[in-house]
């Protein structure tokens, strides 16, 4: 059953529901406010009448005049226990009935009954401080069911018109709430089958509108994601290749005696220089792998700062020293950080050997503090890093002038990440390339 159908059906068994308690409860009140308004209005009537009745202009035959009027009382005396005075229409048998059943001195009557027929009782004292008299009104409660009837069925024509309408309201809303939802889930859909080029966007509000902006940065992440692993492959068969191929050349061709004396020589060490090459970057492809899923590779504990930073420096020293590179640096404050010390160096490394590397006179590493992270810049003179370069530079296999495998800034930005913190790169007021990673 669709999502549409199932809201619809909810609400309108809920209004059903709903409507039906409401009818049930109407239906029990209104008959004891008509009952409670009839009394209201035969104490009025009681009143002008009980002045008419010993009156002048009283007809003579008032009991007949009470019929045509279609007028149902009945006076009482209590002294003498008699009916003074009814209505033709009532017999005596039945007024002296209700008399012997019912005490007409209170003043809340019940219901009088006759036979299967009930009647509605307002009773008025005639002249108290005179006569030890009753005046007994009534009316048949068939005449007040009768209008409760035409009322509560009038009331339930409101009712059916105000289910439909909100019934048909309701189907619209859940239309409006349904649409953009199926309208999602073609483009997951889209996704699913990787027609990333045929994403459209969801007109949609609220959270349905967060979660379309959700599932599109999902699907942008995903696709440049699934390109970066197309290209990691390209560009990983392209690296394993080449080595392999300059071991095998050398490899046959000293086999077939094609290389002999110094040229053999020359091309075992070739060949031992690709093979370590190779390790290298079979080495960094596993690494890296570990890195992005391998939860125990990374094993976190809190060190200074300065420490780390001195064990960078300690490590690049003999690097920079052959490539006649001043190497400075500065910590602000001891402060600590939370992550894999081996994992870190490692990071630090690679970015550091790389500004050694690139540099023309000197290479500064400074720690500073803002706002309660950490950052560590390391800045070059050299020539620096193509703009266009800059957002791939991170990816595997992406090489500046003159880098290696291509693979260490990689392994750089997976161990910050896994550190929780972040690495970006950009222009140096030295003039090269600044590194900064923020912790």
């Amino acid at each position: 059953m669709r999502l549409q159908t199932q809201l619809t059906l909810a609400f309108t068994t809920l209004l059903v529901f709903i409507m039906t308690f409401v009818a049930v409860m109407i239906h029990s009140l209104l008959l004891d406010v008509l009952i409670q308004n009839e009394k209201d209005q035969l104490q009025e009537k009681g009143v002008l009448l009980s002045q008419f009745l010993y009156s002048e202009v009283a007809p003579r035959n008032f009991s007949s005049w009470l019929s045509d009027e279609e007028v149902y009382l009945f006076v009482y005396n209590r002294d003498s226990e008699q009916v003074m005075l009814h209505s033709t229409s009532l017999p005596l048998d039945t007024i002296d009935g209700w008399v012997n059943r019912y005490d007409l001195t209170e003043t809340d009557q019940p219901l009088w009954v006759d036979n299967q027929t009930q009647y509605v009782v307002s009773i008025l004292p005639m002249y108290p401080e005179l006569l030890r008299q009753e005046l007994v009104l009534i009316t048949p409660l068939d005449d007040i069911e009768a209008v409760q009837a035409t009322f509560f069925n009038r009331l339930m024509i409101v009712f059916l018109i105000g289910m439909l309408v909100i019934i048909f309201l309701t189907h619209t809303l859940t239309h409006r709430l349904v649409t953009p939802l199926t309208q999602l889930k073609y483009q997951l859909k889209k996704v699913e089958k990787r027609q990333f080029d045929q994403m459209e966007r969801v007109k949609a509000t609220g959270e349905i509108k967060e979660v379309e902006e959700s599932v599109l940065d999902m699907a942008t992440e995903l696709e440049r994601y699934m390109k970066s692993q197309q290209q990691f492959f390209q560009n990983a068969s392209h690296e394993l290749k080449t080595p392999l191929m300059t071991i095998q050349g050398y490899a046959e061709g000293i086999k077939d005696g094609v290389f002999e004396g110094e040229e053999k020589d020359r091309g075992l060490e070739v060949m031992v220089q690709e093979i370590v090459r190779l390790k290298k970057i079979i080495n960094e492809m596993i690494l890296l792998a570990k890195l992005d899923s391998d939860e125990t590779v990374y094993k976190e504990e809190t060190i200074q700062i300065s420490t780390l930073v001195q064990q960078t420096i300690d490590r690049a020293i003999p690097l920079a020293t052959d490539q006649q590179i001043a190497l400075n640096h500065h910590v602000v404050d001891e402060a600590t950080v939370h992550v894999d010390q081996e994992k870190m160096l490692q990071a630090m490394m690679n970015i550091v050997t790389n500004a050694i590397r690139h540099a023309r006179a000197k290479v500064y590493v400074e720690v500073t503090h803002h706002q309660g992270r950490l950052y560590i810049t390391v800045d070059d003179d050299g020539e620096g890093i193509d703009e266009a370069l800059m957002p791939q530079l991170f990816d595997r296999f992406i090489k500046g002038k003159g880098g290696e495998t291509g693979l260490g800034l990689a392994i750089s930005r997976a161990i910050v990440e896994r550190s929780h913190g972040q690495i970006k790169v950009e222009r140096s007021p030295l003039g090269g390339a600044r590194f900064t990673i923020v912790l």
